[in-house]
Parts: C-alpha cells; sequence; structure tokens
C-alpha cells in the first residue's frame, strides 16, 4: 500500500485538481464509478489512471 501513499501524496504536493485525486483514488481501489451526474472529465481520466495504477498524467491536471 505504500505505492498508494506515495501517489496520493505526490498528487497532493503538485497541486492536482481534487477531481482528479477522487477519481484516480476510486479507480486504485477498484471502487465503483460516482454518479454519472456528479463524474467531471477530470475524474473520469483520474479513474482510468488510477486503474492503470500510473502517474503518467498527473502534470496534466495541476
Amino acid at each position: 500500500m505504500s505505492e498508494y501513499f506515495d501517489m496520493v501524496t505526490k498528487m497532493e504536493s503538485m497541486g492536482v485538481n481534487d477531481n482528479y485525486i477522487q477519481g484516480w483514488v476510486a479507480g486504485y481501489l477498484q471502487n465503483p464509478e460516482i454518479e454519472e451526474q456528479r463524474r467531471t472529465p477530470e475524474y473520469e481520466s483520474g479513474y482510468e489512471d488510477g486503474q492503470d495504477k500510473t502517474d503518467a498524467n498527473f502534470n496534466n491536471f495541476c
């Protein structure tokens, strides 16, 4: 789980968009997505990246 905490800490220190972080966390933990009306492009991108466990797009959401 240290990878998870390291990635979240990295996003927070970079100032990544909160919706992206929430999506990334949900995807990483394999939680179901939030309701469709609450999804944003940032959340959806974060969710996909979290599922892939990647930090490649963090800079795009600062």
